[in-house]
C-alpha cells in the first residue's frame, strides 16, 4: 500500500471538515457538532541522536573516518476526539505529539457516539527515517460498534487498513463482549520474492540476481570492478560487493517485487472483549480481540498459501494502576499485536513514591 490508503484517508477527512466550515447548511451544523471538543495539534520534537563514531582503517597508513548520525526529530500532525478514561492524565496543557495512549487501541470507548483519531508522524531515529500513521473512525452504540482503522508502524514495518462491524453484548456496567466480521487490506504478507533465488544449500544466488537487475562485473588487468545499472563503479573488491552492495540490491529487489503486487483482502470472523473499572485508588482497563477464522478467497498471494491453511490473529491491551497508600503507587500498561504472524508491542511498568 505504501502509505497511499493512509494519505487518502486523511485527505478525505480534512476535505469533509473544511467543507463543513465553509458552507451554511444542516450538514455544516451536524459536522460542527461532530468536531465539537475535538483537538487539532501540530508539533515538532527533536534531540541529539547517538554520538558520532570513529572508524579506523590500516589498508595503507592509519586512516580515521567519522560516521556522523544526524539529530533525531519527529513531525506530528493530528486531530482527535476521544473521551478520556478516568485514569488518563489531564495535567498537560498542550498536546506535543509525544503522548502515548494505549487505550486508543481498545474496541469500546468510554462514551457512546462518534469518536475519531487522525495522526501522522514523520520521524528520524538514529539516522533512519520512517512514517507512523494511526487513523480511526468509531461509532459506539448500546448493541453494536463499527470501526474503520488504518495503521502504519514504520519502525515495526507493518501496515494495514481494517474495518469491523460487531454486535455488542454488555454484561453489567463494566464488561462488553463483541462479535462480528472484519475486513483488512494489506500487502501480501508471507510472500518472499527471494525464495526463487535460494539455492539447494540455502544460500542466495545473489550475483545472478544483481546481473538481472542491471549490475555488471568488469574484469580488467588492474583489477575487478562492480558497476551499477548506470555504469558507475560501486565496488572494486568482493568484500565491499558482498557486504555493502549486495544487501542493498536484495533490499531494493524485495521492495520492488512487493510493490508490483496488488493489495490483499482478508475477510475474518472477530471476537472481542473489553473490561473497564475505575476508582481513584485502583483501576483496570483491558481488552482483547481474536480473529480465529479467515475466508480463503483462493488468491495467488493469499496468506493461506504461505501459512499452509488457516491461522489465528489477535491483539490485547492492559492498563492497571494501584495507589497503595498516599505515598506509594504501582502501574503497568501495554499492548500486544500479532497479525499474519508479525508481532509488535509496547509496554511500561513502574513504581511511584511521593515523599510527603
Amino acid at each position: 500500500m505504501k502509505n497511499k490508503i493512509g494519505y487518502i484517508f486523511v485527505i478525505l477527512f480534512w476535505l469533509i471538515a473544511l467543507s463543513a466550515f465553509s458552507q451554511e447548511s444542516k450538514f455544516k451544523k451536524e459536522i460542527k457538532k461532530t468536531f465539537k471538543f475535538s483537538t487539532f495539534y501540530a508539533a515538532v520534537n527533536g534531540g541529539t541522536s547517538i554520538s558520532d563514531q570513529n572508524v579506523y582503517s590500516i589498508l595503507n597508513d592509519l586512516e580515521t573516518d567519522i560516521i556522523e548520525t544526524p539529530f533525531d526529530y519527529a513531525l506530528t500532525l493530528g486531530i482527535r476526539k476521544i473521551q478520556r478514561f478516568g485514569y488518563e492524565n489531564k495535567a498537560k496543557s498542550f498536546k506535543d505529539g509525544t503522548e502515548s495512549s494505549y487505550s486508543d487501541a481498545a474496541t469500546i470507548g468510554r462514551t457512546r457516539g462518534f469518536e475519531f483519531l487522525f495522526e501522522l508522524d514523520y520521524k528520524r531515529q538514529q539516522g533512519d527515517s520512517y512514517v507512523d500513521q494511526h487513523h480511526f473512525l468509531r461509532y459506539l452504540a448500546d448493541k453494536w460498534v463499527v470501526k474503520v482503522e488504518y495503521l502504519q508502524d514504520g519502525f515495526a514495518d507493518v501496515e494495514y487498513m481494517e474495518a469491523s462491524q460487531r454486535y455488542r453484548q454488555k454484561i453489567g456496567k463494566r464488561f462488553s463482549l463483541t462479535t462480528g466480521t472484519a475486513q483488512r487490506i494489506s500487502e501480501p504478507y508471507g510472500y518472499d520474492p527471494l525464495a526463487e533465488w535460494v539455492l539447494s544449500n540455502g544460500n542466495i544466488h545473489y550475483t545472478n540476481l544483481a546481473i538481472e537487475e542491471g549490475y555488471s562485473i568488469n574484469f580488467a588487468p588492474e583489477g575487478i570492478e562492480y558497476l551499477n545499472p548506470s555504469g558507475a563503479v560501486v565496488a572494486t573488491n568482493s568484500e565491499v560487493w558482498e557486504e555493502v552492495v549486495i544487501p542493498q540490491i536484495l533490499d531494493d529487489y524485495v521492495k520492488e517485487k512487493k510493490d508490483e503486487l496488488p493489495v490483499q483482502w482478508c475477510y475474518s470472523v472477530v471476537v472481542g472483549l473489553d473490561y473497564y473499572y475505575y476508582t481513584k485508588k485502583i483501576w483496570l482497563h483491558s481488552w482483547a480481540n481474536v480473529l480465529p477464522y479467515h475466508l480463503n478467497t483462493g488468491g495467488d498471494y493469499s496468506y493461506h498459501n504461505f501459512n499452509d491453511g488457516n491461522w489465528i490473529d489477535y491483539s490485547a491491551g492492559l492498563i492497571f494502576g494501584y495507589k497503595i497508600n498516599k505515598n506509594l503507587g504501582v502501574f503497568i500498561e501495554g499492548k500486544y499485536n500479532k497479525y499474519w504472524n508479525r508481532e509488535w508491542h509496547d509496554f511500561k511498568f513502574g513504581i511511584n513514591y511521593i515523599i510527603l
